[in-house]
């Protein structure tokens, strides 16, 4: 039988669950939110086709790429218009590939140790974890994968010339919070300027391609620029210091003290004002909390002495 006279597959929703690798609630969910068609009623039976299982592998392989269930639903739609994916999915893995030469690194927990003083610190080690500065390896407790290097070896130079880790990480916290605003502006302004023509409708795989190539040429400028306008502040201010401090009196310096606080009160905390602020926030709650105890004090150092009841109560007018 020739490949044009075969009859077409037909499958129930168990049978396209097993083909497809997805549970038959998955389907369901599926249809559910129109991202496949309905099946064809056969009585009281619904019946499938090598479409729908067709359908059910795009999902999945658009899932293992990142998408949203709603992004593949346009991608889908668009699709199923007439318009090819190829160019859309090229732009978007432009997007979401590298944006560094940097290369992954690794390091195991005796190496971390020994480049941060030999001092085993889990505390800190957490904070890198929850930082993304380190990533534990799946099946092994005692290897770190390092997405930045250079990062990395930042935080151990400063450690090694006696700034803390807790200073080291409240410091890269704040840095966040500026380089995402940096980013976010740079964006803004490329988008208004440069690729709000792709983005105020559909685009066709031509212009997917050619924004991809956009985004190749303009990958690099942001960091260009930060780099450039950074070294230029730096030398700038670096000046302005070193002119200050040789010109004038030292400033009286206050020793810092670290206090370890429970992470559930931290995390409050930073629930509360943010990253950036939690240091601030816990002093500035301190020093209300000890200027309340000395008003008290004074208050009651202060506060007149009890009348003597006995006294009084001859002291009245004569009758």
């Amino acid at each position: 039988m020739t490949e044009q006279h075969r009859p077409a597959a037909e499958y129930r929703i168990e049978e396209l669950a097993h083909r497809s690798g997805a549970t038959v609630r998955t389907i369901r969910a599926y249809q559910d939110r129109g991202l496949l068609p309905k099946p064809e009623r056969r009585g009281r039976a619904n019946v499938y086709g090598d479409a729908h299982l067709a359908r059910l592998r795009q999902i999945s392989d658009l899932l293992d790429r990142g998408y949203t269930l709603a992004s593949i639903k346009d991608l889908l739609e668009a699709w199923d218009s007439g318009r090819g994916l190829s160019g859309v999915l090229g732009l978007v893995a432009e997007i979401d590939g590298p944006w560094t030469d940097e290369e992954t690194g690794r390091i195991t927990r005796q190496e971390l140790d020994a480049t941060f003083g030999g001092t085993p610190d889990e505390a800190a080690v957490a904070d890198a974890v929850e930082l993304g500065v380190l990533e534990p390896v799946p099946g092994s407790a005692e290897e770190f994968l390092v997405p930045s290097p250079q990062e990395l070896a930042v935080a151990a130079e400063l450690h090694s010339a006696g700034v803390p880790l807790p200073a080291i990480s409240g410091h890269l916290r704040e840095l966040r919070v500026q380089v995402e605003h940096i980013a976010s502006r740079f964006l803004d302004f490329t988008t208004e300027h440069v690729f709000q023509q792709y983005f105020d409708h559909p685009p066709s795989d031509a212009e997917a391609e050619e924004a991809a190539g956009l985004v190749r040429r303009l990958r690099p400028l942001a960091q260009q620029t930060v780099d450039a306008e950074l070294a230029r502040a730096m030398r700038s201010l670096a000046s302005r210091y070193l002119r200050h401090h040789l010109h004038s009196e030292p400033p009286e310096r206050t020793s810092a003290e670290h206090v370890p606080l429970p992470a559930a009160t931290v995390q409050s905390v930073r629930d509360l004002v943010g990253p950036a602020g939690v240091a601030a926030f816990v002093a500035a709650a301190t020093e209300r909390e000890v200027s309340a105890r000395r008003m008290d004090a004074l208050v009651a150092d202060a506060a007149p002495a009890a009348p003597d009841v006995d006294k009084d109560r001859g002291t009245g007018p004569a009758r």
